[in-house]
């Protein structure tokens, strides 16, 4: 997801070197929500508890990387033409809620043939002679194939169909290096799942029970989805590509084209106290953050270590009792606001050493043509996203200035707030609604505010708009829970890199190759070179070698272990695909290592590299 502090640290960037060119209201930040990559990058308290802290180490590169992109999209910027295409793609969700989905109206219910949005929506992007050189699109599905027992940074699903279509477009190059750029973006995936086998107990193959989403012995932990393939890996290659071949098809069939103004309207807004007029005598309002019980069971996707479940309406006597001594009890006030939702958290009254949730969001609505791109600062249900962008597209359309208007949401935008539920799921309290952080008419809020930006751009009044309270920037009390790292150590008579376990001097295609290395400590960063391994072809004609993989390779794996006495092994996996061309081959390790000079800490780069072994599409050859 995005996070607030990582928006203005971008936004802060852009300003120093593009001064108002890049600002607040133009720029989308959007998370494709993998649950597999690096932290540390928030400032509140909740989330720098559970990520060790704001860490420069995390946050620097991302601010980085973001702000590279601009300037490369910036100093490539030429007139070309943008392609809408939308379509459905089955077999690649799931509802995690569907009984708080069937909480919602029936007659709403009816409108729809499914309890998940199968919508894939398609921008393509070509220069004026038609020559493609992007493509963005939006599916609503988690990006949680890769279950909780991975262990290595991914991309997920979504960042496995963004590779595939960039190695169709790119071919020969490396990721993220080619001219085209193949963006998969989030929508609203709240209660999404592309774990499509569903959720079982893992423990005895029964179904989990419906409602609460647990098992007769081992509780939540041990009711898991899964599917559709053999492990994590096959999974999300197979909701991966299938999102890819959907993209692909509709990309190549994109003939409509968007013409027409760009509209950009922003607001910062303070959630917790937004009051919405529903009907002629009732008024409802937001509430200070909090977090229910159920919020602690966690889903399917990845159930919670202790005894919480899901749809809990009544609070645990022992769970609270701990919460009141450690944390203090939520005020009378807010547990009323919050009904019925049982608060775990009162995050919005808990502000040491900074306030736990913001308070202070991101609202925005991107207009290119008659397409609606909606920013939303969390998870939407699947119900909330279709009713934010019916309101959307009918407070543009009122005007007469837009006209068959295709909203999309885009998720994870901006700013961190967990879910958004609908006020009948939120009466369920699954995780969905006991995440749902500023009560049960949260929905209700941000259809007003999202309805007054729709109606600034269709009145051509967005000059008008207030900006709202602009959100905090702390600079004290930041704090870093990892601890300093100490020198690294390598066995007797050995060198930083090393192999450890060689090669076989041949491998057919669509085998795996395994090779271990001395290695060093990660939290030195990345090397100079931007990934720890390559995977290298000895070129005959130019009698050089040629880098073919990268760690960023859906081929390769990187493992890395801390062993014993600060001695470090990195591990190497390559599967080698059918389109490997025969060849010789080597296989590269990059890294730093710590040592101490005196008083002085020193790192030091190094690398190693295996033999020379053959890829061949068999064991006989000349």
């Amino acid at each position: 997801m995005i996070s607030q502090r990582l928006r203005l640290e971008v936004l802060q960037a852009l300003q120093l070197k593009y001064g108002d060119l890049y600002r607040q209201d133009n720029v989308v930040l959007s998370g494709t929500h993998t649950h597999s990559g690096p932290a540390g990058y928030f400032q509140y308290t909740l989330f720098m508890i559970t990520s060790k802290g704001y860490i420069k180490a995390s946050i620097e590169p991302l601010v980085n990387g973001i702000v590279k992109s601009v300037d490369i999209a910036h100093r490539n910027m030429r007139p070309g033409r943008i392609y809408l295409n939308r379509g459905e793609l089955d077999d690649s969700s799931l509802n995690r809620s569907p009984h708080s989905y069937l909480n919602n109206p029936e007659d709403e219910r009816d409108r729809y043939k499914w309890n998940t949005d199968k919508q894939v929506l398609v921008l393509k992007f070509t220069d004026l002679d038609g020559d493609g050189i992007g493509m963005l699109s939006w599916f609503a599905v988690h990006a949680v194939s890769m279950n909780y027992t991975n262990q290595m940074v991914s991309s997920d699903n979504m960042g496995y169909a963004s590779y595939l279509l960039e190695q169709d477009k790119n071919p020969g190059a490396l990721p993220g290096q080619g001219g085209f750029v193949a963006g998969f973006s989030s929508s609203n995936l709240g209660d999404v799942s592309p774990n499509t086998r569903g959720p079982h107990c893992v423990n005895t193959g029964l179904p989990c029970d419906y409602l609460n989403s647990s098992c007769p012995v081992g509780g939540s932990k041990m009711c898991l989805a899964s599917g559709p393939g053999d492990d994590m890996f096959d999974s999300t290659r197979i909701i991966g590509h299938n999102i890819y071949r959907k993209a692909k098809q509709l990309y190549a069939g994109a003939v409509e084209e968007l013409t027409g103004s760009l509209h950009a309207a922003h607001q910062w807004v303070n959630m917790t106290d937004v009051t919405v007029q529903i009907n002629d005598t009732h008024t409802v309002s937001t509430c200070k953050p909090a977090l229910g019980h159920s919020f602690a069971a966690g889903t399917t996707d990845g159930g919670g270590d202790l005894n919480f479940t899901q749809g809990a309406v009544e609070g645990d006597p022992f769970w609270d009792g701990i919460r009141d001594a450690l944390l203090g009890q939520p005020s009378n006030q807010t547990q009323e606001c919050h009904h019925p939702k049982p608060i775990l958290f009162s995050t919005g009254e808990m502000n040491w050493p900074l306030p736990w949730h913001p308070q202070i969001v991101d609202i925005q609505i991107v207009t290119i043509g008659s397409v609606a791109v909606v920013a939303v600062p969390g998870e939407m249900t699947t119900m909330s996203g279709r009713r934010l962008r019916e309101t959307v597209k009918q407070e543009l359309e009122s005007q007469g200035t837009f006209r068959d208007t295709q909203v999309v949401i885009a998720g994870l935008s901006n700013v961190y707030t967990h879910y958004i539920t609908t006020y009948e799921e939120y009466q369920v309290q699954r995780y969905e609604g006991a995440s749902t952080i500023y009560g049960p008419h949260t929905l209700s809020a941000y259809l007003h505010k999202y309805r007054g930006l729709a109606r600034a751009i269709a009145q051509d009044r967005v000059s008008e708009l207030p900006v709202g309270p602009q959100p905090p920037f702390f600079k004290q009390n930041l704090f870093n829970l990892v601890p300093a790292a100490p020198v690294d150590r390598k066995p007797e008579n050995s060198s930083f890199g090393d192999v450890l376990q060689q090669v076989y001097p041949i491998y057919r295609q669509v085998e795996s190759y395994h090779h271990d290395f001395c290695s060093h400590q990660l939290v030195w960063g990345v090397p100079q070179n931007k990934t720890f391994i390559t995977v290298e072809i000895y070129d005959n004609r130019t009698e050089t070698w040629e880098v073919v993989h990268t760690d960023a390779s859906w081929e390769t794996r990187f493992h890395w272990l801390k062993g014993s006495n600060r001695q470090s092994n990195a591990t190497v996996d390559w599967h080698i695909p059918l389109s490997a061309s025969s060849g010789s081959y080597r296989i590269k390790h990059f890294g730093h290592y710590k040592q101490m000079k005196g008083l002085r800490p020193v790192i030091t780069p190094y690398e190693g590299t295996s033999d020379v072994f053959r890829v061949t599409s068999s064991f006989y050859y000349k």
